[in-house]
This record gives structure tokens, sequence and C-alpha cells, in this order.
């Protein structure tokens, strides 16, 4: 007969729980910064997660034969001293139920992993990253060796411990820096790790982050195509601003070391959006106010994460500076429309970039029908449904407090509110199946003539599962093949997109073209009347670009200057800047961009202007005066 089982103590039931979870915070944070053995790492881990009962009451556990951990931002940070937020419902609800979509459909997939059922441990990062460390722990649980002998019950048996269940891949996290953080405990537990939106470049290094790997590609390709657009636009001195944080200044950092190295650009300033502040608007005019110390550099590029784009819009608006900057967004900025509401004309004409995606179908359908009856795996879900009906259900611990509205349970997603699929669900859905394509061909060599999960596979090891990962190649939800390269990247593929809200009857991001790894060349280039599309294959695109050297060769000799070389990896577009870009000659500022390039365009003239743009030269003492002309 099993002894009775009796309340674990945790640190949720003992009195001051909370500031003795935030301690543990700082010391595992100060643990995987600190430059110590492995093996003594380890063990103060261990000890730590022992002395710590680490218990996540709020987070999704589904039974399978085999388990994948999952992290998401279910919720924003918290005020000072309390983890979470509010509950985000895009970046968090809809990346989560991305996850729980992918498992129902490959434990469905009689194909992939046959008589093997995947489930999960699904956790909240509150999109901070000790935090999120704190919640990692419950992924290493299993591997730890748990001295139990001096704990008693009540009534003097030893208590019955539920051995917490081995998870042999985590799909996350989202931010950089909470990958980062969580990625130094995985890997000294040999857990792969495959994350659907951490770009850092940071998170190339396969010997600091060796478990690691993602399906979306790293900033370091984000950055050379920016560079690229910049530099077909004709802009030759810009500003960079980014969010503080490993993404933003990372980022830049990229950013302007490609620049260096291309040639022929020029960085006026780089400034940094602190985090701690205490008085937004007032941070935000003062960046505004720095950006107009030089004029001429009105083309700004920025690494920043929604809020702090939001905020620097409007700082701009505040300074009466609609139409000064032209923008440059990275992919933190992508196709969103929440940044921009009530600051659309200062964004008029923005250039976003953002990794070449699609809307899965399969998804939509599969979110817009769940409801409070159908989908109570989702611990969170109650708290979604207020905050997106914004209604008030009649449960205990509800956290709507700023409508008397009741919720009915009737209300549907889609059509009793807005919905629209979040950017990166996808990558979600990419992620979750790279790990069951890794599994199932790990499950084919080693349990050949075994049905199921077989013990050789069992003990095989987080080592033998990341080759498994890193050879796999399949086509993914939208189609595009998904794999690694031997950091553990994806390969870059992005859409350009430009924000238009006047003269077009349908205001919003127009696709003006795309960026790509290979050699290839797909040039856009539109104007108010004129629209001309052209693929190109790479031996043509070779010949095109290499027409006007051999041009200078042959005619100009003199003009024939040694450069150090540079592999052209773009898909770039020529794009149209808006009405608004239209000045009299003499008054554009240095490093404008000349709106010759789309008006009064000569159609002849096209694959030169373009070609010209491309090749153009400088030096460095020529920088600030250079400017293309067409």
């Amino acid at each position: 007969m099993k002894a009775p089982r009796c309340p674990a103590r945790t640190a949720a039931h003992r009195p001051g729980a909370g500031g003795t979870m935030v301690r543990l915070g700082r010391l595992l944070r100060l643990l995987t910064l600190m430059k110590l053995p492995c093996c003594l790492l380890e063990f103060l881990l261990s000890e730590a997660a022992q002395g710590q009962e680490m218990y996540a009451p709020h987070s999704i556990r589904l039974e399978g034969d085999i388990t994948l951990g999952g992290l998401f931002p279910v919720h924003a940070k918290g005020p000072t001293g309390v983890p979470c937020g509010d509950i985000k419902k895009e970046n968090g609800i809809h990346r989560l139920e991305a996850m729980l979509y992918a498992l129902d459909q490959i434990n469905s997939d009689p194909d992939l992993l046959p008589n093997v059922t995947l489930g999960a441990r699904i956790l909240d990062t509150c999109s901070r990253d000790t935090y999120a460390l704190e919640q990692s722990l419950t992924f290493v649980q299993a591997l730890i060796q748990k001295d139990t002998s001096d704990v008693r019950c009540t009534n003097g048996e030893p208590p019955v411990f539920v051995k917490p269940e081995k998870v042999v891949g985590v799909i996350g996290a989202s931010g950089s820096s909470v990958s980062i953080m969580v990625a130094n405990i995985l890997r000294l537990f040999q857990i792969p790790q495959i994350s659907y939106a951490s770009t850092a470049p940071e998170l190339s290094d396969d010997r600091r982050y060796d478990f690691f790997s993602r399906v979306v590609p790293p900033d370091s390709f984000q950055a050379q195509a920016m560079v690229d657009i910049v530099k077909a636009l004709g802009w030759n001195y810009v500003s960079t601003l980014a969010s503080e944080g490993n993404y933003g200044e990372k980022g830049v950092e990229s950013f302007m070391q490609i620049s260096r190295e291309a040639g022929g650009l020029c960085i006026a300033q780089s400034l940094k959006i602190p985090q701690d502040r205490k008085d937004k608007t007032i941070d935000f005019d003062k960046i505004i106010k720095q950006l107009l110390e030089t004029p001429n550099a009105r083309a700004i590029v920025i690494f920043a994460n929604d809020e702090d784009i939001k905020q620097i819009l409007a700082a701009a608006k505040r300074a009466d500076q609609v139409g000064h900057f032209l923008w440059v967004g990275s992919d933190t900025w992508g196709s969103k429309v929440s940044p921009l509401i009530q600051q659309e004309d200062v964004a008029e004409g923005a250039i976003t970039i953002l990794p070449k995606r699609a809307t899965i179908e399969g998804f939509d359908a599969y979110f817009t029908s769940r409801t409070l009856e159908n989908n109570r795996r989702n611990v969170w879900f109650a708290e979604y449904w207020e905050e997106n009906f914004n209604c008030k259900l009649t449960i205990s611990g509800s956290k709507k407090e700023d409508t008397d509205r009741k919720c009915t349970g009737q209300e549907r997603i889609g059509k009793d509110s807005h919905y629209e699929q979040e950017g990166k669900v996808q990558f979600v859905i990419d992620a979750v199946y790279a790990m069951a394509h890794a599994l199932h061909h790990m499950n084919k060599d080693l349990c050949a003539d075994y049905p199921g999960v077989c013990p050789e596979m069992e003990q095989a090891g987080g080592k033998k599962l990341l080759k498994y990962i890193r050879s796999v190649n399949f086509n993914g939800s939208a189609g595009t093949p998904v794999m690694f390269n031997k950091n553990g990247d994806a390969p870059g593929r992005y859409d350009i997109f430009q924000y238009h809200t006047t003269n077009t009857s349908t205001p919003g991001y127009r696709l003006v073209g795309q960026w790509t790894d290979d050699l290839q060349l797909n040039l856009y280039i539109q104007t108010t009347t004129l629209t001309i599309s052209m693929n190109l294959s790479a031996s043509v695109a070779l010949g095109m670009l290499y027409m006007p050297k051999v041009y200078i060769i042959i005619f100009h000799p003199e003009l024939n200057v040694q450069k150090r070389k540079r592999s052209f990896k773009a898909v770039v577009t020529a794009a149209t800047m808006s009405s608004r870009l239209s000045h009299k000659p003499s008054d554009r500022p240095n490093g404008e961009a000349k709106t010759e390039l789309c008006e009064n365009v000569d159609p002849n003239r096209i694959l030169q202007i373009t070609c010209s743009a491309l090749s153009s030269r400088t030096s460095s003492a020529a920088c600030k005066n250079f400017s293309i002309h067409v």
C-alpha cells in the first residue's frame, strides 16, 4: 500500500515566498553569468532547485510518451516587484496555441512519429529573463538527483513524490534576452532548444549556445538586408536607434559593422532607448531632439520593440516633425499596425522588413473555434477571454476590474472580436515540427523493430537528439524549407514592406520587395504611374551586376578603383518614397534619397539606374558629401 501523499513545502506555500523567488532569480542569473566550471555550476543549480522546490502552478501539462517544454510570453513584464503584468493576446496566447495546434496535428498524423504521442509542459516567461530562468528549472528537475531522506509528513511517514516528467527538448523562448538566459541552463543538462522568435546574432555562437537552434534567421542576415536596402535607395548618411537589450543593441551593432565593410554609408548618430526610465515622454522627446541635431541624416534605421516604436513616433509628432524622418524598421516593426495607431502620418513611407512568412489557414480555423468549454487545457484562456471580449467571468480570481459587463461564454473569436493571426505563428509550428521530425528519425534509427519509444531512445540523451535536429530538412507550414546551418540558424528570407496611408485606396503595408541569402535578384520599381516587376535568373543577375564594371574597365579605366570584395546576397527594392519626398533640388539635404529614382523613370534605364545605385563607390573622406544622382 502506497504511503499517503502530503503537501510539498514549496516556495509558493511559504510566507515571503515572492521575495525568496526574486532572490533565487538573482542568484541564478549571477551563477549563469559567472565563468564557473560546468560541474560546479551544475552542482550549485541542483542545490538551488532542491532547496527551493520549483513549482509552476500556472502551467500547461499534456501527457505523452515524450514531453516537450514550451516557453511563451503569456504575460508582459510586471511593475517593480511583480514578475508578471497584463496578458499578451497575440504574442503570448496566439503563439502558445500554435504549439498546442502543432502537437494536435502531429499526434493525429499516422506517418509522423507513429505509435508515439507527444506531450508538453508549457510555461509563462512573463517577458522577463530572470523569471524565465526560474521557470526553466522545471525542465531539468527530472535530471537532478534529490536527497529526500530527511523529509517527513506530519504523521511521520515519508512522502510520495511525483517524479517530474523528463523534458527532451524545449520550444522557445521568444525574446532573445530570455533565450540567452535559458540556453545557459539547458546546455548544462544537454536539453536542445528551438526558438521561434529569438534573432540576436549572439545566439549564433555555437561554442556558447551549442544546444540552441532557431527557425528564424539571425539579425546578422537582417542587418545585411537593411544595409542593402539603404544603399539601393541611395542613402549614405543615416542614424540608428535601438531599444536597450540584446535584440536592439546587437542588431544595430551588426548593421554598423556590415555598413563599414560595405563602404559608402556613414552613421550620423547611434542612439539607445533606455528600458529603465521614469518619464517615457521626456526621454523620447529628448531622443527626437538629438536626432534633429543632424538634420541631413533623415533616414533612421530602427531596431526597437513595439512600445518604443510607438513612443518614438508619438514624440516625432509632438515635435511637429511629421514627414521629416524616413524610417527603416526591423522585423519587430514588420507589418504591425498597433505601434502606428494615431501616428500613421508620422510613419508614412516607412520601409520595414519581416522574415518571409505565410498565414496558416488551419490555425485560423482552429483558434477561432476555441471556447471556454473546449479549451480547458489552456490555463490562461479564461484570462484571455476576458481581455479579448472586454467582459468579466463569474469565476474567482478574475483580473478584469475595468468593466461590469458579464461574459456569456457564447462569444466567438473573430465574430465578436477582431482576430488576425500573429506573425510568428508559422514559426512556432515549424519549431514544433522540427523537433518532431528529429525525434521521428531518431526513433526509426534506434527503435526499428520496437513500437513506440524503446529503452535505447529513452537513454539516448540530448546530444544525440541535437544531431538529428541539425539534420532536419522538410517543407514547413508555409511550404518553405525548414533547415539549420552548423550554428543552428535558419536561412535568411525576408519580405520588404512600405507603409502608405496617402494617395492609395487601401492604406497599410504594401509588399515592395524581398531578400534572400541566395544570389537572386527580384527587382520592384514602383511609381504612382508605373509598376515594373522583373525576375532574373542568377546568371542574368550576375551579368547585369557586373556590366557597369566591364563598361568602366573598357571605356573609363581611370575610374577602376580597387575595392574590398563583398558578396551581394540581396533581393532589393527600389521603392517609391511617396509624394512627400518630392522637394526642389536645392531643398534636398545631403544623404536624402533622390526621388529621381522613381520620378520620370525611363523604362530603358531602369536596370542601369538600379545597378548604379547598388555599385556606387565613395571614399570615406568624401562620405558626408556624397549623394547618388541618376
